[in-house]
């Protein structure tokens, strides 16, 4: 039997600001080619945990690993090099700019010569090239993304990131605000890119139903603490309210 190696992994970490604690020792593993769902209500650690993994903060103490080495993250920058992309909720793109312009953002094929101009040919092809090996299937890649749904805007971000060699991939609430077709739409292109290897993948969610039909493993996080990790199929939403019910009656026990 193969040895599943991991993508990355953090131990103990804890992220201070000022007297406030965001991240309490948190230790997480992410396997290569796994989807990890990571839950929570607001307040729990997720957004800090997420900005520590992508080189935007970095922990107060404890250790990560990405790809079995030790690596304090410098920069998103730093993050980047090492394959770690991340999808936020707002997706950063710019609404008036083409498809294939926004899969190239920031990072632009220049010409060579001594004009440094920008090679539209190059980036159109190469765009609508990634979009038809993730499955994603948009009229023209001409299009400003304005003109998409909010399905299609999420699925621009999550192939930039592809396009760009991740290697492993973040998602935070990937599928917020979105009717259920327009999830359909995200979450096969979830498991399309799982299929596809080489892509490991962290999915910050709020909806335990649709995280255990996605996802390998679920981590629940509560006031900056894992409170509960397991396999996907092995636990159930009523568990996971469960648990969750059980630490706001502890926290209200010890208020009053």
């Amino acid at each position: 039997m193969s040895e599943v190696l991991e993508a990355l992994r953090g131990e103990d970490i804890v992220k201070r600001f000022g007297a406030v604690t965001a991240l309490d020792g948190v230790s997480l593993t992410l396997r290569q080619g796994e989807i990890l769902g990571v839950l929570g209500d607001n307040g729990a650690g997720k957004s800090t945990l997420i900005k520590i993994l992508t080189g935007f903060h970095q922990q107060t103490s404890g250790k990560l690993f990405v790809g079995g080495e030790e690596t304090m993250l410098r920069s998103v920058d730093h993050a980047r090099s090492l394959g770690i992309e991340c999808v936020y909720q707002d997706l950063a793109l710019a609404n008036s700019l083409s498809i294939y312009h926004n899969m190239f953002l920031n990072r632009e094929i220049i010409r060579r010569g001594p004009f440094r101009l920008l090679n539209n040919r190059a980036m159109r092809e190469r765009a609508a090239e990634c979009l038809e090996e993730i499955g994603v299937h948009v009229p023209s890649v001409d299009l400003p993304v304005e003109q998409l749904s909010g399905g299609q805007r999420q699925a621009i971000a999550v192939a930039r990131a592809v396009n760009s060699n991740a290697r492993i991939l973040l998602l935070d609430e990937p599928l917020a605000a979105m009717g259920a077709r327009e999830a359909g739409l995200i979450i096969d292109l979830i498991l399309r890119l799982k299929n596809k290897g080489g892509l490991s993948i962290i999915m910050i969610m709020h909806n335990y139903a649709q995280t255990l039909d996605i996802a390998d493993r679920v981590m629940l996080m509560q006031r900056g603490r894992v409170t509960y990790q397991r396999e996907a199929a092995s636990t159930s939403v009523e568990e996971l309210m469960d648990i969750v019910r059980r630490e706001y009656r502890a926290m209200r026990a010890a208020v009053n």
